[in-house]
């Protein structure tokens, strides 16, 4: 492909590697729109440009008989109790691939999309690639929203896959866990699996010294936890619960803060929870609210029943928090033990979660130590410069 690396020989100086590259960038909805997938698409997007790469959006594209899908959705809720989902139907990828072929210009070099669904059908001569967090067969059964799907979605949805894998020159993952889902359920070269890790949905300029101070400042004896996310039951805010209350039953003050739940299905909290309901990091009084409540905390807490990645936990390691955590899905990758929390098998008791975390906070240089490798981790493997040179590493191969 047209990939162009230039050596300038000025004397005895020579100037850096400069790279070209023109690449089209897929994506169903506005990618420009951080509220979209997390803002993900958005952070994928600015850490190519941040590699001196020349974008161009394709993006916000439309599915044809939309409403007769929503009606075939309807009739599997309504008469057979199953979930369809009709974005997975081949008629709305070859739609997706279409709208795409029609508008990718001549001079591109790469094909590239934040997921496998928009590109699944895309017959090209350029290379595809896909940057994404699962599979189909890894979330099947896997999210409450992956149950009890109709016969026709779940061979669809392996399809799809199946064609997405076939045709790109790259299938790129944010977890070995996703990595794993794909050679163990699909025919795919294993040569063209790679694992880039996410790097947190987050702006970050902290260093070293700030971190420091920012650990110095946290209440040495309230030990003060955080829940984050939208989903209650599937990231396990009923167990965090549960370790808030033994803790504080053994003795130890302690605060659980929960942030990013709607409406939280609990009428009377104890008077050492505090709700702060969903909170927007599209606005900057949201931004620095959620900043602040993860910089006060000393532990983010998720003890999740299925986490295909948790892009939350990368965003707590950027402040020095320690993620104690569930090893299920993606997770894994994220948090190494003892470098950057800490994870527990999947059905652990609850006790050990409150052991653990009443010990180390007892013996507190140790908690600090952890927290300081966890803002290492940060910046070690867990942001989007370094995700962003590892992509153009494994896009300049191609």
């Amino acid at each position: 492909m047209p990939f162009n690396k230039r050596l300038m020989n000025t004397g005895t100086i020579f100037a850096p590697l400069t790279f070209s590259m023109n690449i089209s960038y897929v994506t169903t909805h506005d990618a420009m729109d951080v509220h979209n997938w997390s803002g993900s698409s958005y952070y994928i997007a600015k850490a190519l440009e941040s590699e001196h790469v020349e974008m161009d959006y394709i993006g916000s594209l439309n599915i044809r008989h939309n409403k007769i899908l929503k009606s075939k959705e309807f009739f599997y809720k309504k008469a057979l109790r199953k979930r369809y989902q009709y974005q997975r139907e081949p008629a709305v990828a070859d739609d997706y691939a279409r709208q795409i072929a029609e508008r990718v210009k001549p001079g591109s070099d790469l094909i590239f999309s934040p997921g496998s669904l928009p590109v699944a059908r895309l017959h090209s001569h350029q290379p595809k690639v896909f940057y994404t967090d699962a599979t189909f067969a890894g979330m099947l059964n896997f999210y409450e929203s992956f149950t009890n799907l109709c016969a026709e979605t779940i061979r669809n949805g392996h399809r799809l896959e199946q064609d997405a894998l076939s045709s790109c020159s790259l299938a790129i993952y944010s977890s070995d866990w996703a990595a794993r889902t794909a050679m163990d359920n699909y025919n795919v070269d294993p040569a063209k699996v790679k694992v880039v890790p996410f790097g947190a949905n987050i702006q970050c300029n902290r260093n070293t010294d700030d971190i420091k101070r920012i650990i110095a400042r946290r209440s040495k004896d309230t030990c003060k936890l955080l829940f984050l996310g939208v989903d209650w039951v599937r990231k396990g805010g009923p167990l965090v619960l549960e370790m808030a209350g033994l803790l504080h039953k053994a003795g130890l003050r302690t605060e659980l803060h929960i942030a990013g739940i709607r409406s939280l299905p609990i009428d009377d909290l104890p008077e050492y929870v505090h709700d702060h309901g969903f909170i927007s990091k599209a606005t900057p009084e949201g931004k620095a609210r959620l900043e602040q409540l993860i910089a006060d905390s000393h532990f983010l807490v998720l003890p999740a029943k299925a986490e295909a990645y948790g892009l939350v936990l990368c965003e707590a390691n950027s402040f020095g928090v320690p993620d104690i955590v569930s090893n299920v899905g993606g997770i894994p990758t994220i948090v190494k033990q003892d470098v950057n929390g800490k994870l527990f098998p999947s059905g652990t008791h609850v006790v050990e979660y409150a052991h653990y975390i009443g010990n180390l906070f007892s013996h507190y240089e140790e908690y600090e130590q952890l927290a300081l490798s966890s803002f290492e981790a940060f910046q070690q493997r867990l942001n989007w410069k370094v995700a962003g040179n590892q992509l153009m590493q494994l896009l300049s191969a191609l």
